[in-house]
């Protein structure tokens, strides 16, 4: 018993749990003082992103960077939806009072926030760390932790500072951080399925995500201009794809019974993931599944109108399609223009060259 007592233990490894053997040991049998697998962790960094999903996905390239930055680090996450993070991410945590919990009991080397939502700053506020990023709470309202953090403040409250801002979304998360974004790519794991029933032919899978969400309406392309788009697709050889979730089912049944285009239903996210990897092009206005394609580093078709089209990092694989006639819309769920609807002014066939463009670059 005297010798059990002595054995040694490194809570500092990255296998460590505390509270279960760790994975070498159940494998390999090995004890700490005599383990090939010892991987000291001295830091934790924790990244707050709460957030929809898609705004989940487009904040992983900062992974690349604190990875080359503080390879002596652990990551944690904490977010609405951990399934969508990486496996690269040491920890994911779901934002519940267990998570909060043990994060109240941990002394962080840096915290990041990326959120402006009073839990996330608050939270933020609570928690120790040597140092800290992004945004706070404070007189009950949130606040930019410093002076990097300010721009993204200040954009966030005011449209004409936000329609003048010539930063992405990247560019600005980094230096939040006080980094230089340089290319960074989304991080995003797919699984492989092998039921999708898709055409082995060789016809190019064009992806079309017809749907923007509940509250986004203003973002809503008509029926009308997808099926107009549908046959252009299928005249030219192409195989289109109808995408979306439980909120897109009905439409994207009707869109296919009115077009032909094929729809495979509905899916869990992971498999969604996995569809849209089957995709050669994606088409999609600013949604969950437009970052997905990006992060799966499919060429993409992005139909914007209400936002700046500056905050969007396409890594040179695809391209945004605007509104012919000004969109007076800037950041508004529904459309406030009473002389025209702005997403009518993007034409299905502005979409088909587009698409056809990307194809041909790939020959």
């Amino acid at each position: 018993m005297q010798d059990d007592i002595n054995l040694i233990y490194k809570s500092d490894c990255l296998y460590f749990k505390g509270y279960i053997p760790c994975k070498p040991h159940k494998e390999k049998g090995v004890h700490c003082d005599k383990c090939d697998y010892y991987a000291p962790k001295e830091k934790i960094i924790l990244i707050i992103k709460l957030g929809a999903i898609g705004d989940v996905i487009r904040t992983t390239p900062l992974i690349h960077k604190i990875k080359k930055e503080h390879p002596d680090a652990l990551i944690w996450w904490l977010t609405y939806t951990p399934d969508i993070l990486p496996s690269v991410v040491d920890a994911r945590f779901k934002y519940d009072v267990e998570s909060i919990t043990i994060f109240q009991a941990t002394n962080f080397y840096k915290i990041i926030n990326l959120d402006k939502d009073p839990q996330a700053g608050a939270l933020t506020s609570l928690l120790r760390a040597d140092e800290k990023y992004g945004f706070t709470f404070l007189n009950g309202k949130p606040s930019p932790l410093n002076d990097l953090a300010k721009h993204k403040f200040l954009t966030g409250l005011f449209d004409d500072v936000s329609q003048k801002n010539k930063k992405s979304y990247l560019e600005e998360i980094f230096e939040i951080c006080g980094w230089n974004f340089a290319g960074e790519e989304y991080i995003l794991d797919c699984d492989s399925y092998d039921s999708w029933n898709l055409p082995d032919e060789g016809k190019k899978i064009i992806g079309l995500n017809t749907g923007c969400g509940e509250r986004w309406v203003s973002r809503l392309w008509k029926n009308e201009n997808w099926i107009e788009l549908i046959k252009l697709l299928k005249n030219e050889g192409y195989f289109p794809l109808l995408l979306g979730g439980s909120q897109e089912d009905n439409n994207n049944k009707y869109l296919s019974k009115q077009s032909g285009a094929y729809y495979p239903g509905h899916f869990s996210l992971k498999e969604f993931i996995s569809l849209v990897n089957q995709c050669d092009v994606v088409v999609s206005a600013v949604t969950m599944a437009m970052h997905i394609a990006i992060g799966l580093k499919k060429p993409l078709v992005l139909m914007n109108n209400i936002f700046n089209p500056y905050e969007f990092e396409l890594y040179g694989r695809g391209e945004i399609i605007q509104p012919e006639k000004e969109c007076k819309c800037y950041f508004s769920p529904k459309c406030k223009n009473p002389d025209y609807f702005c997403m009518d002014h993007i034409k299905p066939i502005t979409i088909f060259n587009s698409i056809c463009k990307i194809l041909s670059s790939q020959d």
